[in-house]
C-alpha cells in the first residue's frame, strides 16, 4: 500500500503559495457550514512513521481552520484511570460532537501496532482487534460521522534523513529523541505490521489515505484538499448514512415466546423473604469486598415493564454495598449534549473502573425498545443496534467487566393494579404519568420488541435474566441471588455453603406456589 508514497512527490513554493489562499478560504467556509448544520462530526486520524510530518500537519490544520471548533486529542501510554477501564473508553470520551472536527494524534490503531512490533500480539489476535475496530468505525459512520484516516509514509532512507535534519535544526531538535532512533531500527517490522493493519481496515466507509511525508508543501496541500473535498461532498448529502446489519425479525407462529413462557405465579412468603434477603445481601457484600473483585468491575443493567419494581430491586442491591463503591445511573431521554454524540457515548462515559459497581436504571437497550416502538429512530438504526450493543458488551467483558442484565416482567393485571395504587399514594404519585398509561396501549409492540431484544442480545458473556416480578419479594431475591452467582463464577469463588438455607428457600417457594394455586 506504500508504493505510491515513495515516488518523490513534491510541490514547488510558487505553486503552493498560489493555491493556499483559495484552499484556506474554502476550508473555512466548509467548516462553518459543518458547524451551522451540526448534523455530523468529523473525525480525522493522523498516523504514520516518525518524522513524516504528523505534528506539522496538525499545526497546518489549526492555521487553516477556525480553532474554536477544532480539537486535538493526543494519546500516548494510558493513565492509571484509563488502564482501569476498557481499552476503547478513552477514545469514546474524546469523540467530537456534531458540528465539530476532532483530530486524533495517535488513535485506536497505535497500541495494537506497537504490541505487534514488540511481539506481544499474535497475527490472529491482531486480526481480531482490527475486526473490532472495523465494526467500531462502521458504527461511527452509521451514526453520521465523517471519518478520515491519514497514514504519512517515508521510506527508511527518507526517515533517517528526516530525523537528521530535524535534529540538526535547533528549533526542531527537541522532537528527536533516543526513542525516535530506536524506532528507526524497527522500521521493517513497522512496515509489516502497519501494512497489514491498513489492508485489514481499509474499508469502504473509512478508507485509509496514504500520503508521502517527504515534502512539507506536498503533504500539507494534499491533506487540505482531501479534507475539503470530503466536507464538500458530505455537507449536501442528507441521506441516512446507516444501513441495516441485521435481517428482519422472524414472525412468531405459535404465540409462544420468552415472556409468555414465564411463570408469573412465583411467590415468596414474608418470613422466607426476610431470611433470603439477608442471606443474599450478606453474600453480595462479601463478594464485592473480595480481593479478586479488584480486578473486575460490575455492571448491573435493569430493564422491565412499567411499575415492575426496578427501583425497589435496585435499593435492595445497594443496601448490601458501601455507597463509595457504586454509582446509580438513571437513564431518561438524551440531553442535547448526548444527542450530539453517537448513541452509545452516554453509556461509555459511565463505565466503572475496576473494583467499582455501576447500576443502570434503564439502559442502552432503549434504542431497541422505546426508540423502536415510538419511532424515535429509523428501522436501520435499531436493526444495527443489536450488533453494536453486542460488540459494546463484548468489549466490556473482554476487559474484565461482569455484566448482569435483568428484565422484570409483570402481568397486565398486576401492572394496572400498581398504577392505581400509585395514583392513591401521595409520595408515589410522581411515578405515574400519562406516558405510562399511553404505553399500556402499545403493550403488544413492546412485547415483541422485548422478545427480539432477548433473542438477539442474550450472549454467553452477557446473558439476560428474566425475572418473574408479580411478587416483589420473589423478584428481589432472584435478582440478588443471580448477581451473587455471577460474581462467584467470575471471581472463581466457591458458592455459599449454606445448602440447608437454599433447600429451605426452595421449599418455601413451592409452598407459596401451592397456596397461590389453591386460592
Amino acid at each position: 500500500m506504500f508504493e505510491s508514497a515513495e515516488l518523490g512527490h513534491a510541490i514547488d513554493k510558487t505553486t503552493f503559495r498560489a493555491e493556499v489562499p483559495a484552499l484556506r478560504a474554502a476550508l473555512l467556509d466548509a467548516q462553518f457550514e459543518v458547524r451551522e448544520q451540526a448534523r455530523f462530526p468529523v473525525v480525522i486520524l493522523i498516523s504514520g512513521v516518525d518524522g513524516s510530518g504528523k505534528s506539522e500537519t496538525i499545526n497546518v490544520l489549526y492555521e487553516w481552520l477556525d480553532p474554536r471548533y477544532l480539537s486535538t486529542l493526543a494519546f500516548s501510554a494510558p493513565s492509571d484511570e484509563e488502564r482501569e477501564r476498557p481499552y476503547m473508553w478513552r477514545f469514546w470520551r474524546a469523540l467530537p460532537a456534531k458540528g465539530r472536527i476532532g483530530i486524533f494524534a495517535g488513535s485506536w490503531y497505535s497500541h495494537p501496532i506497537a504490541e505487534r512490533i514488540r511481539g506481544e500480539l499474535s497475527r490472529g489476535d491482531l486480526d481480531q482487534r482490527m475486526d473490532q475496530i472495523n465494526r467500531f468505525e462502521a458504527m461511527l459512520v452509521n451514526e453520521g460521522a465523517l471519518v478520515l484516516k491519514f497514514w504519512f509514509h517515508l521510506s527508511k532512507d527518507a526517515q533517517k534523513q528526516r530525523l537528521k535534519a530535524l535534529e540538526k535544526d535547533p528549533r526542531t531538535a527537541w522532537r528527536v529523541t533516543q526513542e525516535s532512533w530506536a524506532r528507526l531500527k524497527t522500521y521493517d517490522k513497522l512496515q509489516e505490521a502497519a501494512g497489514h493493519v491498513l489492508r485489514m481496515t481499509n474499508t469502504s466507509w473509512a478508507p485509509w489515505i496514504v500520503v508521502e511525508g517527504t515534502d512539507d508543501r506536498y503533504r500539507s496541500l494534499t491533506v487540505g484538499r482531501i479534507v475539503l473535498d470530503a466536507l464538500q461532498k458530505r455537507l449536501p448529502d442528507s441521506r441516512d448514512q446507516g444501513f441495516p446489519v441485521a435481517p428482519p425479525m422472524a414472525p412468531k407462529t405459535d404465540g409462544l415466546d420468552v415472556l409468555t413462557a414465564l411463570d408469573l405465579t412465583h411467590r415468596l412468603e414474608k418470613s422466607a423473604y426476610e431470611a433470603e434477603l439477608a442471606r443474599w445481601q450478606g453474600r453480595l457484600s462479601e463478594l464485592v469486598r473480595h480481593p479478586e473483585f479488584k480486578k473486575h468491575s460490575l455492571i448491573l443493567a435493569f430493564e422491565g415493564s412499567d411499575a415492575a419494581g426496578k427501583g425497589g430491586s435496585i435499593r435492595r442491591v445497594t443496601a448490601a454495598m458501601d455507597a463509595r463503591r457504586y454509582q446509580i445511573v438513571p437513564v431518561a431521554a438524551p440531553t442535547e449534549e448526548e444527542r450530539a454524540q453517537p448513541y452509545l457515548w452516554r453509556f461509555w462515559r459511565h463505565i466503572p473502573r475496576v473494583g467499582r459497581v455501576t447500576i443502570f436504571d434503564r439502559t442502552w437497550y432503549g434504542r431497541v425498545l422505546v426508540e423502536r416502538v415510538e419511532g424515535y429512530c429509523s428501522e436501520a438504526d435499531w436493526l444495527r443496534a443489536y450488533t453494536e450493543i453486542n460488540d459494546f458488551e463484548h468489549e466490556l467483558h473482554k476487559d474484565g467487566a461482569i455484566i448482569v442484565k435483568f428484565w422484570l416482567q409483570i402481568s397486565d393485571e398486576e401492572q394496572l393494579k400498581r398504577f392505581k395504587e400509585r395514583e392513591k399514594i401521595e409520595f408515589k404519585r410522581f411515578k405515574i404519568t400519562e406516558e405510562d398509561w399511553r404505553n399500556r396501549e402499545k403493550a403488544p409492540l413492546y412485547h415483541a420488541a422485548v422478545c427480539d431484544m432477548v433473542d438477539r442480545t442474550s450472549t454467553s458473556t452477557a446473558p439476560w435474566t428474566l425475572v418473574e416480578a408479580n411478587d416483589k419479594n420473589y423478584a428481589r431475591v432472584k435478582i440478588l441471588r443471580t448477581i451473587c452467582e455471577r460474581l462467584e463464577k467470575a471471581l472463581c469463588v466457591e458458592p455459599s455453603a449454606d445448602k440447608a438455607a437454599e433447600k429451605a428457600a426452595e421449599k418455601n417457594t413451592l409452598k407459596s406456589k401451592a397456596k397461590a394455586k389453591e386460592k
